[in-house]
């Protein structure tokens, strides 16, 4: 796992062919706006997330984010014990987020 900030998240997913970028907030929390193409899968779901997750494609490079960055580490951690090799944290998470919004 890496943390990148706002900036580094944004240039490496702008060059990223093989991005996909993960949501892991509340449906509430998402009501609010998403950053654009990104998949939802609430962590708080347990098992349910863990079960999402594993349906993903591995050999993606994922970029995950929650509201502040909390909850996006501990994403890419249990994506790690997962399989995944490639997963980038935004640090600051939607909070601190200036790009695009989408609903």
């Amino acid at each position: 796992m890496a943390d990148l900030t706002q900036e580094e998240w944004a240039e490496a997913l702008a060059k990223d062919e093989n991005a996909v970028i993960l949501d892991v907030r509340t449906e509430e929390e998402t009501d609010e706006g998403i950053i654009p193409n990104a998949i939802k899968i609430d962590i708080y779901k347990g098992q349910e997330f863990i079960d999402q997750v594993e349906a993903l494609d591995k050999s993606k490079t994922f970029y995950v984010y929650c509201r502040s960055g909390g909850r996006s580490a501990q994403a890419c951690a249990i994506m790690n014990q997962l399989g995944f090799t490639e997963t980038h944290n935004l640090l600051g998470g939607f909070n601190d987020w200036t790009g695009e919004v989408t609903n």
